[in-house]
């Protein structure tokens, strides 16, 4: 980890990798919007006065807790009428079962990705949780259990879908170029959070609840076309690519390891201190985004006093920095790889660092500044977008440790994440049940 990347430059921005790096983009938007549909959907979908305490009963995710939230001021909106009587509790199960299928997959999946290839397994990933978006509003009807065996599938899906991205990039992405590539697919997660959070009541209030499926579930399926067409596992058999680009790529990745070996060495891995950092880094990274955006909405209306239904745009600031701190964050790392003005070692730990310590100080600072209106809002604009950092950080550094074993790792890696989530938000809750809200 410690060599420097070759500084032979190849082409840029007007690539086929870069074309790669926004499709991936497209489909990670396509994701976290089908994931989080049903958030925004929900208060539309159910009797009004069973709300009480959704908040509580959602384990989706961060992001998912945050739109439901913010998606109780939609009930007004939906011209069609609330006609499933699902109790609080009925919903918790519901959201959190996407969870449990991306948890069941995360690991397996970027195993079989890293053998079989990635292209095919991605791209069925991505299908099957487009087709059961589009799905959703019929299967509410059949009742609840079909809408949670539905939703477990669809976290199966996503979860294949997630992991095994980062086996493109082992054999796409050149050493200097690895943090602007995985950043730009990478942001649009934040993009999508942020397109949902503005549009999502708006559909539901033109053209009723199901829509909110019709449009995110087709628009994936737009995007599987795209997939299956333009990516490739290996650059050396992309039909479009250019000579001079996959010679640029091909002779990056020369000193990469490229043995065809299937076994995984789990002991050495279980006694690699780099891979602890980095699971250790997810857990930290998922605890604090989880409490901040989970209790973002309540946090904005309680202390700002600003009604949530008329402060869209407002809301969903946070995911944009987070996305465009993301891109940013990525362009700086790899300058500072190709100017050799830092080691790579030194760049992951600067961005690690920077990401995990700058929205905890934020987060930290926020309950003494919570007098004055425009101190509160940069900070919890500063909070999720420094906090994405990360992502030229230890969030892609499987791929400079072990390139071969990089969907795998990440698998774990995101598992230790989704951990983290569970356990963060699940404590803070007991916390204000018990102490109260101290904001």
């Amino acid at each position: 980890m410690d060599e420097k990347p070759t500084t032979r430059k190849g082409p840029n921005f007007c690539s086929l990798r870069y074309g790669l790096a926004l499709i991936m983009h497209f489909s990670n938007f396509t994701m976290i919007t089908q994931r989080v549909s049903l958030s925004i959907a929900i208060i539309a979908m159910v009797n009004s006065t069973q709300q009480h305490g959704l908040s509580n009963a959602s384990t989706e995710g961060p992001l998912a807790d945050s739109l439901s939230n913010l998606s109780r001021s939609i009930k007004e909106f939906n011209p069609r009428d609330s006609v499933y009587q699902w109790s609080p509790e009925i919903q918790g199960v519901i959201f959190s079962s996407i969870n449990y299928g991306i948890i069941l997959t995360l690991i397996p999946s970027g195993y079989l990705a890293g053998i079989f290839g990635a292209k095919h397994m991605l791209g069925a990933g991505l299908l099957i949780s487009s087709l059961l978006t589009l799905f959703t509003p019929l299967a509410a009807d059949f009742g609840v259990t079909l809408v949670i065996v539905v939703r477990t599938v669809q976290g199966m899906a996503q979860g294949m879908a997630w992991t095994g991205q980062f086996t493109i990039w082992a054999k796409w992405a050149p050493p200097l170029e690895r943090s602007k590539l995985t950043t730009i697919a990478g942001s649009g997660v934040a993009f999508g959070s942020f397109i949902i959070l503005c549009v999502g009541g708006l559909i539901s209030q033109a053209l009723g609840w199901p829509f909110i499926f019709y449009i995110f579930g087709s628009t994936g399926c737009v995007c599987c076309l795209l997939w299956f067409t333009v990516i490739y596992d290996d650059p050396m058999h992309h039909p479009c690519i250019s000579v001079r680009e996959k010679e640029h790529i091909v002779s990056s990745l020369a000193q990469q390891s490229s043995s065809p070996r299937r076994s995984v060495p789990i002991k050495a891995m279980v006694r690699c201190l780099p891979l602890w950092a980095i699971f250790t880094g997810f857990f930290s990274h998922f605890w604090l985004c989880t409490i901040i955006i989970t209790y973002l909405p309540t946090y904005i209306s309680t202390v700002l006093h600003v009604n949530i239904r008329d402060s869209g745009v407002l809301s969903s600031l946070p995911f944009i920095a987070a996305s465009s701190c993301t891109i940013l964050g990525g362009q700086l790392a790899d300058f500072l790889l190709s100017r050799n003005l830092l080691r790579l070692i030194t760049v992951r730990k600067l961005f690690s660092s920077l990401g995990l310590l700058l929205p905890s100080l934020c987060a930290v600072v926020l309950p003494f500044v919570a007098s004055s209106y425009m101190a509160t809002i940069i900070l919890l604009i500063l909070i999720p977008g420094t906090s994405n950092l990360c992502d030229s950080g230890f969030i892609i550094n499987t791929l400079d440790v072990a390139p071969r074993y990089a969907s795998f790792l990440m698998g774990i890696s995101r598992g230790f994440g989704l951990l983290a989530g569970i356990v963060s938000s699940t404590a803070t809750g007991f916390l204000i049940s018990q102490v109260g809200p101290v904001y």
